[in-house]
């Protein structure tokens, strides 16, 4: 991971910063540099910590950035961003990334805030006829749910691994993946969450007959 020294990065002050689950929030800041969605940026808030990359959860023609982010109690940085304010500046690098290049009809598998690439991918338009395959603990970490179900409908799939039994899907995305009867192996797949969740997922959806060559995957940003 690179340092402050070796990023351009310009000093942004927050618009917002909205808790929107125990321990999750969405940063907000102006937009000064264009992106693509699916690219990532760093943040920071001080040369001395080192920079932590976040994918961008907004659409490309909004006029402000929004990243998507966890609070980590051992972190060096999110307890930080956790407590910044409006008009709070902020270390922004410009945005970078390969994540950008969606096929039509794409099936996404995210887990947690592995998500927020593929919002903006939807929000962008640039996901036509998507599937969204998107695994959290409990409901509230469904981030974005209420914007997913009225744009994606029966396409938006909640995997939920500590709920009770009910509308939602009771177990990991991995779970759903390995009985999920309607997959189409000539899918294209992209997937976004820890490096744990992306390598089982790959290897299940190869396991059930799906190209290598279709599969595209992010390390959580």
């Amino acid at each position: 991971m690179k340092n402050w020294n070796q990023i351009s990065y310009d000093i942004q002050r927050v618009i917002s910063n909205t808790a929107i689950a125990p321990g999750a929030y969405i940063l907000k800041f102006k937009k000064n540099n264009p992106f693509a969605a699916g690219q990532v940026l760093a943040l920071g808030v001080s040369k001395e910590i080192e920079p932590r990359y976040y994918s961008i959860a907004s659409a490309e023609n909004e006029d402000l950035i929004s990243i998507l982010y966890t609070e980590r109690i051992e972190g060096k940085l999110t307890p930080m961003l956790s407590l910044l304010k409006p008009g709070d500046n902020i270390m922004v690098s410009k945005p970078f990334g390969t994540f950008t290049q969606v096929k039509p009809s794409p099936v996404f598998v995210a887990a947690g805030t592995g998500i927020a690439p593929f919002m903006s991918m939807l929000l962008s338009g640039k996901a036509k006829g998507a599937t969204l395959i998107h695994g959290a603990p409990y409901p509230e970490y469904f981030y974005y749910s209420d914007i997913l179900l009225s744009t994606l409908g029966e396409s938006y799939i909640r995997c939920c691994s500590r709920c009770q039994s009910g509308c939602l899907f009771v177990g990991r995305v991995t779970d759903y993946l390995k009985q999920w009867n309607d997959l189409d192996v000539n899918s294209p797949f992209y997937l976004c969450g820890s490096a744990e969740m992306v390598v089982e997922t790959r290897d299940i959806l190869i396991s059930r007959g799906v190209p290598v060559s279709n599969i595209n995957s992010e390390i959580y940003f």
